[in-house]
């Protein structure tokens, strides 16, 4: 009875030191794995990956979460203070010592961006819609104009749709702070979660205090779209479609013409590529037509928006694109039999204000 659960890989795998009754999971891989003195309730969910992976003196509910990747990954000493980090990526990477806003590590290179067509679709067969609306993620580097078009979605959506709002921000309340200073929706309807790390973790590789924020934000208000925009990141950094239905990747033109063909897995595999402040091209030397031909090749064929958001250009069209793929995925239809969309409450007070 002291390790409560089902093994399938092809090589040596130990729990040394592990209690009884603490590892309530299954496996499924090929090499090696060890969980030294692993303390109770901190690891119950699954793995799928290819080589050794160690989690030696993780302390107790910083680890519960999944993990898919192919080589060697580290979480030694990590001490995240109840923020938990896991990794989905292609290379080793190690966490020796590392405490809470200490995460300057390196990420090397990927085997490449990956592609539009072959990309992670959204989970919608079985998806019970009761747990957490349908979620529009909002992703792309600092500055590029991700708050910018969350607050632009929540003035188009809000009076037709019941809407709420996740943000995250490395250490501070700063996008949360933007969207109520701005009447985007009502206060309690906005909430601010600070990551103290890499942003592409919280989005990506531990989705669980994100997750979390978004089922208690659909629980308590019965919304019909769920908006979340990740911190600002690399070109790297894509939302897990655990998290994610409708992901959107924002870029803009003040990083030159050549940053729709550095492709990466935000612009190859979005469901939706931004490019913002078109009308800043000509000042910074940047050819719209030479962006637009690289997306176009980069992204096979994917829809590119090209737009102003803060001065509301393009903003229907991807009102448009999302509200499709709303309909498409089953969540409409769901909300309907439950006497939705509604307009989400309180906006006569916001604009009174």
């Amino acid at each position: 009875m002291s390790h409560p659960h089902s093994h399938d890989w092809a090589a040596s795998h130990s729990h040394d030191g592990f209690p009884a009754q603490e590892h309530g999971h299954s496996h499924n891989w090929a090499t090696s794995h060890s969980h030294d003195g692993f303390p109770a309730q901190e690891h119950g969910r699954s793995h799928n990956w290819a080589t050794s992976h160690s989690h030696d003196r993780f302390p107790a509910q910083e680890h519960g979460h999944s993990h898919d990747w192919p080589t060697s990954h580290s979480h030694d000493r990590f001490l995240p203070q109840g923020r938990g980090r896991v990794h989905d990526w292609a290379i080793s990477q190690s966490h020796d010592g590392f405490s809470a806003q200490e995460h300057g590590h390196s990420h090397e290179v990927l085997d490449g961006p990956g592609s539009y067509v072959g990309r992670e679709m959204p989970i919608v067969e079985g998806r019970d819609w009761s747990d957490r609306a349908f979620t529009v993620g909002i992703g792309g580097p600092v500055g590029s104009g991700k708050t910018a078009l969350m607050l632009a979605l929540c003035l188009a959506l809000r009076s037709k749709y019941s809407l709420a709002a996740v943000t995250n921000d490395i250490f501070t309340r700063e996008d949360a702070e933007f969207l109520t200073r701005h009447a985007a929706l009502p206060p309690e309807r906005i909430r601010a979660i600070e990551t103290g790390g890499c942003p592409h973790a919280a989005v990506r590789e531990d989705i669980s205090t994100n997750l979390a924020a978004l089922e208690d934000l659909h629980a308590k208000f019965s919304s019909d779209l769920l908006l979340i925009e990740s911190g600002g990141d690399n070109l790297a950094a894509n939302y897990s479609r655990e998290l994610a239905d409708f992901i959107i990747y924002v870029i803009d033109v003040s990083g030159g013409d050549k940053v729709p063909r550095k492709g990466g897995p935000g612009i190859t595999q979005s469901d939706l590529l931004v490019v913002n402040k078109t009308d800043l091209a000509e000042a910074v030397g940047a050819d719209l037509g030479v962006m637009e031909r690289d997306a176009r090749k980069m992204r096979e064929g994917g829809p590119t928006v090209f737009a102003q958001v803060k001065k509301d250009v393009g903003v229907d069209h991807i009102v448009n694109l999302i509200l499709s793929a709303w309909k498409a995925s089953g969540a409409e239809e769901e909300r309907v039999r439950q006497g939705g969309p509604r307009p989400t409450p309180g906006l006569e007070a916001l604009e009174r204000n």
